[in-house]
C-alpha cells in the first residue's frame, strides 16, 4: 500500500479492515488501539501478532499526540489493510512535521548493567523494529506514515482465503 492520502483507495489486493478518524489526544488514541485490536482480531488468532500491532501503533498514535500536535490539536486518520505480506498500516495527520522531513534512525538503547534504562527513547527504535517498508512524507500540510507489520504468510493467505 502506497502512503497515500486519506481519501486515496487502497491498492487491491489489499482488503481494508479498519478506517478510523479520531482526535489526537490520549484517551481518543487508546479507543483507536481498541478498535484496531477489535477489527484485526477475525484475521489474526496469533497473540504476539496483534501484541506488535498495538505496541507499533501506541507509538506512532502517541508520537502524534506529544510531538506533531504539541502546539495545535487535530485528527488521526487510521487505515489499517491484510495485504499480501502482512498489515499495512497508513497513518496521516495535519500537525508538525517530523524534523529533518523523515521517520529518526533512532536505534533501541544498548542496556549497560552498572547504568539503569532511561525512561524515553524507544519509540522510533521498537517502531523500526517491528515494522518495515517504513515510508514517511509531507504533502499539503499533512503527514503521511505508512508501513507494513509482516505476519506469517500462511496465516495472511488463510485469512483472506476465508473473506
Amino acid at each position: 500500500m502506497p502512503c497515500e492520502a486519506p481519501n486515496e483507495r487502497l491498492e487491491r489486493p489489499n482488503a481494508e479492515v479498519l478506517h478510523r478518524v479520531f482526535p489526537g489526544d490520549p484517551l481518543a488514541v487508546r479507543a483507536a488501539l481498541a478498535a484496531a485490536q477489535e477489527a484485526i482480531a477475525p484475521y489474526l488468532d496469533d497473540v504476539e501478532d496483534r501484541g506488535t500491532l498495538e505496541i507499533v501503533l501506541a507509538e506512532v498514535l502517541n508520537n502524534i499526540v506529544e510531538h506533531a500536535y504539541r502546539t495545535a490539536p487535530g485528527e488521526i486518520d487510521l487505515r489499517i489493510a491484510l495485504g499480501p505480506a502482512g498489515l499495512e498500516v497508513c497513518i496521516v495527520d495535519h500537525g508538525s512535521p517530523l524534523p529533518g522531513g523523515r521517520p529518526p534512525r533512532a536505534r533501541l538503547p544498548q542496556r549497560r548493567i552498572d547504568h539503569p534504562l532511561p525512561e524515553g527513547g524507544f519509540g522510533w527504535g521498537l517502531i523500526r523494529a517491528l515494522s518495515s517498508d517504513l515510508r514517511y512524507r509531507r504533502e499539503g500540510g499533512r503527514n503521511l506514515l505508512c508501513f507494513r507489520l509482516p505476519l506469517e504468510r500462511s496465516r495472511v493467505e488463510q485469512s483472506r482465503a476465508e473473506d
